[in-house]
Order: C-alpha cells, then structure tokens, then sequence
C-alpha cells in the first residue's frame, strides 16, 4: 500500500451521523480510499470525532485500530501548524488559537500524506502544495 491517507474528522463525522448531504459522498470516497491506501487519523482528529460520544469504547467501536492507523503528530507538524497559524492571523483570521484544521494540515504535510476533507479552503490556502482529496 502507498502513503496513508489521513481523513480529517468532518469526513467521519458524514459517515458516522449519516449527514444527509454529504454520507454519500464522504463514505463513497473512504471506500475508494480504502482499497489503495492505509486509511489514519491522528490525536487531534480522534478528538473532534470523540466529542459526539459518552465513551471511549463506543469511540473505539466507530475508529476502530483495525481500519484506521493511528498516528502521533510529529513535533515538525506541531511547529508548522503554529506558524501557519501566526499568517493566517496576521491576514486577518479571527480565530486566537491554533485550530484544528491547522494541525491536522500540517501533519499532512509533514508526513507527505494526501488528506481527504470536505472542507479544503483553509488547507489550500495555508498549505500550498498539500495533496487533498476534497469534493
């Protein structure tokens, strides 16, 4: 298999709660994604997913090891969503903490992984040359 894919929480979250506008597309492209690539997520996408549960077993049960490999974020991913962070405050982003998004780009990028999200504008914008599987 190639390179993991990482997927970002807004993809399993679709699959999870049966979005009604984007099940279709997100649990088709994991599939997809599946048959080539490691499928992985990381702390910060374990996270977002684990606020919609009341426990960690039922968390487990939704991601389980089995078909998502489980990543730590590097330091080097760390340190660019920080500063990746700092421009899109001095462009005027309102936000005043490191977003997820931001960390979960830069480990992308640190890693050389493709990520799959419905959500690409701020990956795009904050990390140019960032593999992205986006509708």
């Amino acid at each position: 298999m190639s390179t993991p894919v990482l997927v970002d929480s807004s993809v399993l979250l679709d699959v999870l709660t049966e979005d009604p506008a984007w099940y279709e597309w997100s649990a088709a492209t994991l599939a997809e994604c599946a048959e080539t690539s490691m499928l992985a997520i990381n702390p910060v996408i374990y996270a977002e997913v684990s606020a919609g549960f009341e426990r960690i077993e039922d968390v487990e049960q939704a991601l389980p090891a089995g078909a998502f490999a489980r990543l730590p974020l590097p330091w080097e991913a760390a340190f660019l969503a920080g500063t990746s962070f700092l421009r899109y405050r001095r462009a005027g982003g309102a936000k005043r903490s490191p977003l997820p998004d931001f960390f979960i780009g830069a480990h992308a990028v640190v890693e050389q992984m493709t990520l799959v999200t419905r959500d690409p504008a701020r990956h795009r914008t904050h990390f140019p040359g960032l593999r992205l599987i986006a509708p």
